[in-house]
């Protein structure tokens, strides 16, 4: 069976030990009490949700998949993924970096980096669903108008709400500049989207009552081309002035994408039959806007990559151990047993220390990414 354990004394050892990144907290305002032995804490609650909550669900959840329920267009993620995320919340780790005006805790973002990565070694599925609401966190955060801001970003904050990235449609995929999603303007400021969307990781879930969809889209006298394009808030259900949840916004899943290894991820086709939105930063510098939740999206990929790389090393490293065939070279080395573990075997080892090292190179390159 598989194994994970979180590589605690291994991110400790480079934010304490290589970085030091405390002695520069303290020249920050904002992290001026941020201390070793707080980042250590939290590091150690954050291995044992990742160990002990996700990981288990791992492979079941792989196994079972989303279930798209065609008459009510919503999606079943696997048995355990909900409660996981209840526990999530419980815990106060979607706001463990974002700001306390919205009910953040303030901390670093390379605590929340580390929280990442361990998340992303033990269930890579279920961690894309509260990864997108950080990137849409962040975007509205630097782009949202003071109402986006007071309606949405404390609900992502806390994870009551999630959010996902509305690019890429069935005759575009990186090309923006030909999406056709348009954008019609109302008269009380908002505006009725209507389009396709596919691979929308995340798109549609039973985790939690609302999801906000950033959307790109037209506006009908927009330029040609990526100079066109503008960004809007589209929530599954409309939110009302008190902050309650009102009624359901014609944004919909029509069908599920199926991902090797992220099956319990709802990859969707989102369609978009004049749902209304809000829009996000200027007319037609959507692309500006989105920029900041598709770099949030970039590190978090890269932060998917080294957190498989880490448990795909301990996974072999203990298959290595495990595993017998033939003798070592320069001798038996496990008399009692018929051959030797392939660990003893130089091209074995030499894999197996590639593996380190870029588990360790990546390591030490997401401390400096952002603090």
């Amino acid at each position: 069976m598989p194994t994970y354990t979180p590589p605690l004394r291994d991110m400790q050892f480079l934010m304490h030990e290589v970085f030091k990144i405390t002695d520069d907290y303290q020249q920050m305002k904002s992290y001026a009490e941020v201390d070793a032995d707080t980042i250590n804490a939290v590091l150690e609650e954050a291995g044992k949700f990742a160990a002990n909550v996700t990981f288990p669900l791992n492979i079941s959840g792989d196994d079972e998949g989303c279930t798209l329920d065609k008459t009510t267009r919503e999606v079943t993620t696997p048995k355990g993924f909900k409660d996981a995320y209840r526990q999530f919340i419980e815990g106060g780790w979607p706001a463990l970096s974002c700001d306390p005006d919205y009910g953040g805790q303030g901390l670093p973002f390379v605590v929340n980096s580390a929280l990442y990565e361990m998340l992303n070694s033990a269930n890579q599925a279920w961690t894309m669903y509260p990864g997108l609401s950080h990137g849409a966190y962040e975007a509205l955060h630097a782009y949202g108008t003071d109402e986006q801001k007071k309606t949405y970003l404390p609900k992502l904050t806390s994870g009551e709400w999630t959010g996902t990235m509305c690019l890429t449609e069935p005759h575009c995929g990186t090309d923006l500049g030909l999406l056709r999603t348009k954008a019609e303007p109302q008269a009380d400021g908002t505006y009725k989207i209507t389009g396709n969307k596919i691979f929308i990781s995340a798109g549609e879930h039973d985790f939690t009552e609302n999801i906000l969809h950033l959307v790109l889209a037209r506006l009908p006298d927009a330029p040609v081309g990526s100079k066109g394009i503008s960004l809007f808030v589209v929530p599954k259900f409309h939110v009302n002035a008190d902050g309650s949840i009102g009624e359901r916004n014609p944004i919909f899943c029509g069908a599920l994408e199926h991902k090797m290894g992220i099956h319990g991820n709802a990859t969707a086709q989102i369609n978009i039959d004049g749902a209304i939105g809000t829009l996000v930063g200027e007319p037609n510098k959507g692309l500006q806007a989105m920029f900041v939740m598709m770099n949030a999206a970039r590190l978090g990929v890269g932060n998917q990559s080294l957190g498989l790389t880490e448990v795909a090393y301990q996974n072999a490293l203990s298959y290595a151990k495990d595993r017998l065939q033939m003798r070592s070279l320069s001798g038996i080395k496990a008399k009692d047993k018929p051959a030797d573990p392939i660990i003893v075997h130089p091209d074995v080892r030499r894999m197996l220390l590639t593996a380190k090292a870029y588990a360790e190179g990546g390591g030490r390159s997401s401390p400096t990414a952002r603090s």
